[in-house]
């Protein structure tokens, strides 16, 4: 490929550039342990800055993450930690601390993180924490950066982060402990020059990944040429420095020649570095002769102290970069920097951001002479719609084999725009327009190729789907104020896999959501109460479903949720689910909200209310027949019957009375029980009774004793019994009884059944007493002492209503027939 040339004037905006005291090397560290550590919220503890003097003592025993930074704590004791034995984050920074007592992690054997960066410690302390994984001991106070011996127990440490300004050199023993141990991450240094590094005193350690540096070297590089040497002897493959260069640092030699002997070395990054154009040459030309994949300038501020600016021709050689960042790049001086590099350097680079440069026109040379490259990422700039596609440029090929386009955090405006000009991008697959101020007006046009979008923290509302492709696989739509999703939404995406609707106002999946190909969807950050199980049946093919940060209803609503649903589809279950409501349980985790099955499943709550039902029914049942209930409840029905016809009739019956309460029919048989049983307990209770006996009228013939004491009485009362129904006299009592009730109703008869006297063996002179029984309720005399007085309260009620002049309606017509004499007034 012929050599070309490409003098590209980038345009920066002067920006204030602000000194990093630390470098963020523990961030994402910091992040990940908190994964590690963390199941539950409730376990954490956040007790910074609130004026502790010490660590609480009464902390829950299940804590397992705690930070109490930023209290004047100046020492750490055993005591409060005696109980914490699930401890797994310990994070004490900006307190002070002086003193950390031997006793303090004995207690803590499940520790895993721990950071007391930034405080007054005088040296680093013994740690047997045979857990710990990652470490933070930057921005102390020690004079060393000797390591105890206690570190080489430290056999599960991935992460170590030293750094004191008192620690002016690097002896050769300092990491001798681990010797022993791969370390996935060292950081080193305070941000200071240092005046002693002895050569293999990194390469103590058994192996170092990746290498941040937090030193100045201007004017001593031949220190830096050594620590190179010795990273190369840990196969380190990463290497970070921050700050390498102090501002207006004039470099003399070549210290990064280096570079081209490590092997190993694949990723470099350059941070919060001033770099003047003569220095940028010199370190261009090692990178690209050395193994480098993949090359970053972070936060850099590029001077140009030569004329012609940065001057870098072809070179004949095969390069090995293919990724190139340039974060935060600022040139303060007042002229558009010279830039004049041959493209044939990065013929074969792949992965190309420029971001944070304050960029708003993009070099016309620069869409078309990158002819391998596949992903670009502009995020961060000033770009609009035209200063992407700036109209005076022709374009001869547009980005040739480009896949993935990053305009994140710029001034795009128009989606129809953009849409029709991706169409020039025969190979782009994925393209990113969040944070921008995009808006939906006219319809758009994408190119069938184009499969991933993203639009996130873009105000558009509803109707965003219907710009969209149907070919789109992959959706972003996070933060675009969304708050209803439809089946008619996904319904032309019959090949989406990924749909991301985080930070929304959605309130409800809905249960028709249809979309067979999805394998993601994020709906975390939304309105959503409950997710049911309707709502993902349309998703056969669901792996991953992010729901956290949602206002979860610790109800019968998510009972399938919460102990359904595979939890593996949640990638951020348990930690980001809680209740919000009802308010008795907001805050608790949604995994220790217990609900039962059987009070949140109709039918089986069914299930189980029906033979429990059946059983107590029968149950009850039983009690019932053995505590004769039967008797009881019809001794009840007798009393209330009474009870309702008294009172119902009373009004219209006041004056009339009677002589007796009732008139005692009986054989003489059954002399014995009515004498001694029947006749005091009535009498006794203020009752009138005619007993033939005793109150017949001597001299007047029986059967007008019978007719005159019938009439004369409220009731008249049979003594029923098998002698009963042999007497002559009895059947006589109770024909003219039956005479007198043929126009009085019939509970002007009472029936006392003293013995069971089956009907169908009645004699047929008593065929109508046989009916009476067979439609009429009657007492029967109960040998039981406790139904005896159910008895003879019943049979009180049915007598004593004559007392308050409350009788029968038609028992008062029946005697106003045969008492003529008794006026219309007494009625």
């Amino acid at each position: 490929m012929a050599t070309q040339s490409v003098n590209s004037a980038l345009l920066f905006w002067t920006v204030a550039i602000t000194s990093l005291l630390k470098p963020d090397c523990t961030a994402l560290e910091e992040e990940e342990g908190f994964k590690l550590c963390v199941t539950s919220r409730r376990r954490i503890k956040d007790l910074s800055g609130q004026n502790l003097t010490n660590v609480p003592a009464n902390l829950p025993n299940d804590t397992q993450y705690l930070d109490i930074s930023h209290n004047p704590v100046g020492r750490l004791d055993g005591a409060p930690f005696s109980q914490l034995s699930q401890l797994c984050f310990l994070k004490v920074t900006h307190c002070g601390l002086k003193v950390i007592s031997p006793h303090v992690f004995h207690h803590t054997p499940a520790l895993k993180v721990l950071n007391i960066s930034y405080n007054f410690l005088p040296a680093i302390p013994d740690l047997p924490l045979r857990q710990l994984k990652i470490l933070d001991l930057a921005s102390n106070l020690y004079f060393s950066h000797q390591l105890p011996a206690s570190f080489q127990r430290l056999t599960h440490l991935d992460v170590l982060s030293l750094g004191s300004k008192n620690a002016l050199a690097v002896n050769h023993d300092d990491f001798a402990p681990l010797a022993n141990i791969p370390l996935q991450h060292f950081m080193l240094g305070a941000g200071i020059k240092w005046q002693k590094y002895d050569s293999t005193a990194l390469a103590k350690v058994k192996s170092i990944r990746k290498m941040t540096l937090f030193v100045l070297f201007c004017g001593n590089f031949d220190m830096f040429e050594n620590i190179l040497k010795d990273l190369n002897e840990t196969r380190t493959t990463a290497l970070r420095f921050v700050k390498l260069l102090p501002d207006d640092c004039s470099v003399t030699g070549d210290p990064f020649n280096n570079l081209r002997t490590m092997p190993l070395i694949q990723n470099l990054t350059i941070e919060n570095t001033w770099i003047n154009s003569s220095f940028l040459v010199t370190f261009f030309k090692n990178v690209l002769f050395s193994p480098l994949h993949e090359l970053a300038l972070v936060s850099i501020v590029y001077n140009e102290d030569t004329p012609d600016g940065f001057q870098f021709p072809s070179i004949n050689h095969t390069i090995n970069l293919r990724s190139v960042i340039f974060d935060q790049v600022f040139h303060y001086q007042y002229r558009y920097p010279i830039i004049n590099i041959s493209v044939d350097n990065f013929s074969k680079m792949t992965y190309l951001k420029f971001s944070g440069t304050g960029m708003n026109i993009s070099p016309c040379n620069l869409i078309s002479a990158l002819p391998s490259l596949e992903t670009l990422d502009l995020s961060d700039n000033l770009l609009k719609d035209s200063g992407f596609w700036w109209p005076t440029c022709s374009y001869t090929s547009v980005f040739p084999t480009l896949r993935r386009l990053s305009l994140s955090n710029n001034r795009f405006q128009s989606l129809s725009f953009i849409s029709d000009k991706t169409h020039q991008m025969k190979t782009l697959e994925s393209l990113d327009l969040s944070f921008n101020a995009i808006y939906l007006k006219h319809a758009c046009s994408w190119p069938t190729h184009l499969t991933e979008l993203s639009l996130g923290n873009n105000n558009l509302g509803n109707d965003v789907f219907q710009y969209l492709s149907p070919h789109f696989e992959r959706i972003d739509l996070t933060k675009t104020g969304i708050t209803t999703i439809t089946q008619e939404d996904l319904l032309r995406f019959s090949r989406l896999t990924h749909l991301d609707l985080s930070s929304n106002g959605i309130q409800v999946i809905p249960v028709d959501l249809h979309a067979p190909a999805l394998l993601s969807l994020y709906v975390d950050g939304n309105a959503i109460t409950s997710i049911s199980v309707g709502a993902l049946a349309g998703l056969p093919t669901l792996k991953v479903l992010k729901a956290g940060n949602n206002p979860f209803a610790c109800t019968c609503d998510s009972y399938w949720f919460v102990t359904v649903l595979n939890k593996s589809l949640l990638p951020d279950w348990p930690l980001d689910y809680t209740c919000s409501i009802p308010p008795v349980v907001a805050g608790l985790p949604l995994s220790e909200y217990k609900q039962g099955k059987l009070s949140c499943t109709p039918w089986l709550q069914a299930a189980v209310a029906l033979p429990v039902t059946v059983a107590i029914s029968v149950a009850l049942g039983l009690v019932f027949y053995i505590c004769d209930g039967v008797w009881y409840t019809k001794m009840l029905w007798v009393w209330i019957r009474v009870k309702r016809r008294n009172q119902k009739r009373a009004n219209m019956l006041k004056g009339v009375s009677f002589q007796y309460h009732s008139f005692i029919s009986y054989s003489h048989c059954d002399s014995d029980w009515v004498e001694t049983q029947l006749v005091p307990a009535l009498e006794g209770a203020g009752l009138s009774l005619c007993i033939h006996n005793r109150d017949f009228v001597p001299g007047d013939w029986i059967i007008d004793n019978i007719i005159n004491c019938v009439e004369a009485s409220y009731k008249t009362m049979f003594v029923l019994s098998n002698h009963f129904v042999q007497s002559e006299w009895c059947n006589y009592e109770l024909f003219f009884a039956q005479h007198r009730a043929i126009s009085v109703p019939h509970d002007s008869l009472v029936f006392i059944l003293l013995e069971p006297i089956p009907t169908d063996c009645l004699p047929k002179k008593f065929l109508k007493l046989r009916s009476l029984l067979r439609q009429q309720t009657y007492l029967e005399w109960p040998k039981d002492e406790r139904k005896q007085q159910v008895f003879w309260a019943s049979l009180r009620s049915m007598l004593q209503a004559a007392d308050k002049s409350m009788v029968l309606k038609d028992v008062a017509f029946a005697v106003a027939d045969t008492m003529p004499l008794i006026t219309d007034d007494h009625i």
